[in-house]
Order: structure tokens, then C-alpha cells, then sequence
């Protein structure tokens, strides 16, 4: 585990202020808005660090990785608007099933898998 510095603190409470995926640049302008002397680099260490550890969900989008807090230790998945960015997370009983069997018949144990359904929303479907 990191060391708890008053930089991945205010990364940590950052993200957990946004709604939704958020790039580590748009945290890092936000940061610097309120007066943060925090650098760009450290959003993005402090952001991966936070998502290796289970407190923050991370995807890629348009080769960009987003991020948003998490409640540490629940595994889930997620709906995730294309166009707005609105994101759901859903409970997937099928899929977990799916990947155990998948990984069983191959001799695999332990399976951890990470799944994503991106569509439109209600809204931007109008």
C-alpha cells in the first residue's frame, strides 16, 4: 500500500467530489482551480495508484483513461453513455457465471474479468 500523502488525499477527495468517469486532466484543472499547487504527474500516479487498489474504477475511452471513485472491494460493472458520459453500475450475475465456467474449461482458477457496456442513454437516445 502508497503511502498516504496530502497530494493522493486531495486526488482521492477530488474524484470522490465528481459524478461520473473524469480524466486526470480535467481533476488536475479542477485541483488547480481551488488553488492546488499539486502537479499533473502526480494526478496521474495518484490516480492509478487509487484504481490498482480497488478505490477508484478506470476504462479507456478514445485513448484516454478516465476515472471515478469507487467503494473499495465491490466488484461491478457498468453502463456507460458514449455521448454524455452518464454512468450506471449494474449487477451482472450472468457474466460472473459466464467467466467462471469460461476459465474453468481451460483449467483457470482465480478469474478476474472487467466489463463495460457503452451505449447511448435514455436522453441522448431522443
Amino acid at each position: 500500500m502508497k503511502r498516504n500523502t496530502w497530494q493522493r488525499e486531495a486526488v482521492r477527495e477530488a474524484l470522490g467530489e465528481r459524478e461520473g468517469f473524469v480524466s486526470a486532466q480535467s481533476l488536475h484543472s479542477a485541483l488547480r482551480d481551488a488553488g492546488s499547487s499539486i502537479g499533473l504527474a502526480t494526478v496521474y500516479r495518484a490516480l492509478a495508484d487509487l484504481a490498482v487498489e480497488g478505490e477508484a474504477d478506470s476504462l479507456q475511452q478514445e485513448g484516454e483513461s478516465l476515472y471515478r471513485a469507487c467503494t473499495p472491494g465491490s466488484h461491478h460493472h457498468h453502463l456507460i453513455c458514449r455521448n454524455c458520459g452518464l454512468t450506471v453500475e449494474i449487477e451482472a450475475d450472468e457474466v460472473e457465471e459466464w467467466a467462471r465456467s469460461v476459465a474453468a474449461s481451460h483449467g483457470f482458477t482465480q478469474p478476474n474479468h472487467i466489463v463495460d457496456v457503452f451505449g447511448l442513454c435514455a436522453d441522448c437516445s431522443r
